[in-house]
């Protein structure tokens, strides 16, 4: 039997992942050998292999991918996730704020800040890219910086100010350059 998996996504972003002429669905089956069967009516969208030999890992990146552009992200920006030390995190709202359109709104609207300042300014601080869409957050970025990335965004969730984010944000990219630079002595001395 061979490995499928299926993920649904919003139906108004099908077009987005068949992309102008069926390209991005061609690109993402030609370049992890997949074969993606697309229900437009329901948003269901199914994943298995094109050739009996495809890698079970290449099922699992499509997915993701689907997954990233289900969530507001462009194609150009999920195919991140087809590099190796890349991966996904979905935040769902409404498991922290409940379902009122007002508390969703209000949090939306901190995680984006001002003229999509505050979420520019997650990514540039955390390395990673960040998709608000419907009740979700969804993060792209290296495996190593999701942590940081999800921590931020959820302080921003339970109401810290932005300023104490943004000192927490700093303070671990003051962390990360001193690493660095004893990694970079330690090679130097050898």
């Amino acid at each position: 039997m061979e490995p499928k998996t299926y993920v649904k996504i919003p139906i108004e972003r099908i077009g987005v992942l068949i992309g102008p002429r069926g390209v991005v669905k061609r690109r993402l089956e030609e370049h992890f050998d997949v074969r993606i069967s697309i229900d437009s009516d329901s948003g269901s969208v199914e994943i298995s292999p094109a050739s009996g030999s495809t890698d079970p890992a290449n099922i699992y990146t499509v997915m993701n991918i689907v997954k990233a552009i289900g969530r507001g992200f462009s194609p150009r920006k999920a195919m991140k996730l087809g590099e190796e030390d890349h991966g996904l995190v979905i935040i769902d709202l409404t498991d922290h704020v409940g379902r009122s359109k007002n508390a969703l709104k209000r949090v939306r609207g901190r995680i984006i800040g001002r003229s999509g300042k505050a979420r520019a300014m997650l990514e540039e601080l955390t390395e990673t890219l960040i998709s608000v869409y419907g009740d979700t957050v969804a993060i792209i970025g290296r495996v190593d910086r999701l942590p940081v990335a999800r921590e931020a965004v959820m302080m921003l969730i339970k109401g810290a100010f932005h300023s104490t984010v943004w000192r927490y944000l700093y303070e671990y990219r003051r962390r990360l350059r001193k690493e660095k630079m004893l990694l970079w002595e330690g090679e130097e001395v050898e």
